[in-house]
């Protein structure tokens, strides 16, 4: 993975090391890291995994944090960004819930001379001091190349792929599919998968999800495989072909390597998911905003053009990794899926069989 370079280290340090940080009038202990994330229903991590991530870094850097969820509610997300930099907030990292509210905030926050962070997905034109984040447009990839691989397996011919797209306010779901569009848009043109139904989904919502491939089906019956952006979405359309006798014969990718994710590729109804490892994620992030707490200024090695804006923004980049049965194990041994949570009832036996 791309670090960050010239960032002191996260433990080890009090708050006495972080009074007036940034050249403020507030008391240490008003001055803190503010975190909005978007919602519970896009995905679970926000709240299972990137929350108590980052919650457990600033308290081993002695940094305090106030760390809240907006919810889904774009207005309440700018209501918690106004009374965090009016609360004296040294660093707002955010995670849009689309670019136009995510710009809002960051503008009031340079206003108001708070520094900021874009955390996993970029706002476009937001301006953001720096943006951590996974490759995207090689999680995109991943997933294509998954779907290629299950769909030969089946010995498709010329198999009729579906697509279901995030949503059309998160950048990442638009890098996303220029990864796996990439992988993808040849065959097509090459005559050796047919090009099927393709439609975003707004906001990540799986009852949308079911919707539109409720609908799909409906269309192309002969829809042979999906390239679904996430386990939401994944879940949602397996749910659909469940309703059809197809599940299992219908190759679907997700990502996030969630629990229902995780379960469906041990009933061999999901191909394969996506890991992206949040701790590192989170700890990237926090390392960045306690730097910036301390009035460091930190170097960066990479650059990510915003493509609305043209501006370059220093970007921390992590590396995903593709999921399938075969190396299910490894979302258990590094940490990240709770054998007890994802083994359970009807789960035990094919747990054990994958060796986990």
């Amino acid at each position: 993975m791309n670090g960050i370079l010239a960032i002191a280290g996260l433990g080890g340090c009090s708050d006495d090391n972080d009074a007036d940080p940034v050249g403020r009038t507030e008391s240490a202990a008003r001055v803190k890291i503010g975190v909005i994330m978007p919602d519970t229903t896009s995905s679970q991590r926000w709240a299972s995994q990137d929350t108590p991530y980052l919650k457990e870094a600033f308290a081993a850097a002695g940094v305090p944090s106030d760390i809240r969820n907006a919810e889904g509610d774009r207005a309440q997300f700018e209501r918690i960004a106004d009374d965090m930099i009016a609360g004296g907030a040294s660093v707002l990292i955010i995670v849009s819930q689309d670019s136009p509210t995510g710009k809002a905030v960051l503008d009031k926050a340079k206003a108001a001379g708070v520094r900021t962070i874009d955390y996993d997905r970029l706002t476009l034109n937001g301006g953001a001091d720096y943006h951590v984040s996974f490759d995207n447009e090689a999680v995109g990839r991943l997933q294509a190349v998954g779907l290629k691989k299950c769909l030969n397996a089946k010995q498709y011919r010329n198999p009729v792929v579906a697509t279901l797209n995030g949503s059309p306010t998160d950048n990442n779901a638009t890098l996303f599919k220029d990864g796996y569009e990439s992988i993808l848009q040849p065959l097509y043109d090459r005559a050796e998968y047919t090009k099927g139904p393709d439609q975003w989904v707004k906001d990540w919502n799986e009852g949308e999800a079911t919707a539109v491939f409720d609908q799909m089906l409906t269309q192309q019956p002969l829809i042979r495989g999906v390239l679904a952006a996430n386990d939401g979405l994944a879940d949602a359309t397996i749910g659909v072909l469940k309703s059809q006798g197809l599940n299992g014969s219908v190759p679907v990718t997700g990502q996030d390597a969630t629990v229902s994710g995780l379960q469906n590729i041990l009933t061999g109804d999901q191909c394969m998911t996506v890991f992206k490892d949040i701790k590192p994620e989170a700890e990237q992030a926090a390392a960045l905003a306690v730097a910036l707490h301390r009035g460091e200024r930190p170097v960066v090695k990479e650059l990510l053009k915003d493509p609305e804006s043209g501006a370059f923004v220093p970007f921390v980049k992590l590396e995903p990794t593709a999921i399938t049965r075969a190396n299910i194990k490894h979302v258990f041994d590094v940490g990240f899926a709770d054998r007890a949570e994802v083994c359970s009832a009807k789960y035990v036996r094919l747990c054990r069989q994958a060796g986990i």
